[in-house]
């Protein structure tokens, strides 16, 4: 019937025969059916993508057995790792990092604490492929010993800090490419992977991962030193703050030790920790 009112202004303007006119009907169902069989295969293949509940979902629990994971950085790899760890296994660690290198066009991280050697490496990697990365950390614990933040920094990742010194930045999630959400109890440490009862949700949610979208605007324009330089007036925000130019001397590799000493005038005068030797930052002259 379809094919048939489609058939209907041609038939008032043109005599046809029965049998033309069953021809043209019998095109039309054909077309019909091939449509309706396009649009099956697409719907098919759109669910399998989001899989048969929908928009990914996926749980991860921890610790993690330690296994290699060099496939995960270069699967195009001739000759496997010749590590004397496990190869091969599927691992929530393993998860979480074919999750985390699946972006391709940015990474929001907001994490609490950001130790753990190989999420610092896959991190390092998404940046040096053009994955326009963000890290949002917190102002204490940024500078504990074996904090990945200052390798970030240096590579050149964007990198801020809670500004209060009354509110530790506790949230640990990660939005990769904008519409996936990694997100738990899991703090990105060796300790958490390997030995702590954790979990992590990883999920393409809209309504999940909108929230979070905007939780990380908020806490990424909130911690941006532009917006708090009326808090502390400048001379005290240098008070004990000595810059040392022409310096030779001077071990750089100990300024995010002093970060937190230094306190707000980091973040007023958004002074940067750098390893330029000929212009650093001495330590308190005064507390």
């Amino acid at each position: 019937m379809l094919a048939a009112s489609w058939l209907s202004p041609f038939l008032l303007e043109m005599p046809l025969s029965l049998g033309e006119l069953l021809k043209m009907v019998g095109l039309g169902a054909v077309a019909l059916t091939l449509g309706v069989e396009w649009l099956d295969w697409l719907a098919r293949r759109l669910w399998l993508r989001r899989g048969p509940q929908g928009p990914l979902k996926e749980v991860l629990f921890f610790p993690s057995p330690i296994t290699c994971v060099e496939h995960l950085y270069s699967p195009a790899r001739a000759l496997p790792c010749s590590c004397p760890l496990p190869h091969g296994m599927d691992t929530s660690f393993t998860r979480l990092l074919v999750h985390l290198l699946s972006a391709c066009v940015s990474l929001d991280l907001c994490v609490f604490s950001f130790s753990h050697m190989e999420l610092s490496r896959a991190v390092l990697l998404l940046h040096s492929r053009g994955v326009a990365v963000r890290v949002l950390t917190d102002r204490d614990y940024m500078s504990i010993s074996g904090s990945q933040i200052g390798t970030l920094r240096r590579a050149g990742i964007y990198v801020r800090h809670e500004l209060s010194k009354v509110v530790h930045m506790h949230h640990k999630f990660a939005l990769v490419d904008g519409r996936k959400l990694i997100t738990g109890s899991l703090n990105w440490t060796a300790t958490a992977v390997q030995s702590n009862k954790e979990n992590v949700i990883v999920t393409e949610e809209l309504e999940l991962v909108r929230p979070f979208q905007d939780e990380f605007y908020r806490l990424w324009e909130d911690s941006d030193p532009a917006n708090h330089t009326h808090q502390t007036p400048i001379a005290t925000a240098t008070k004990g703050l000595a810059v040392v130019c022409q310096s030779q001397a001077f071990d750089c590799s100990n300024l995010e030790a002093l970060q937190p000493r230094l306190g707000y005038a980091f973040g007023v005068l958004n002074l940067p920790v750098t390893n330029n030797k000929r212009k650093a930052y001495s330590s308190l002259l005064s507390t």
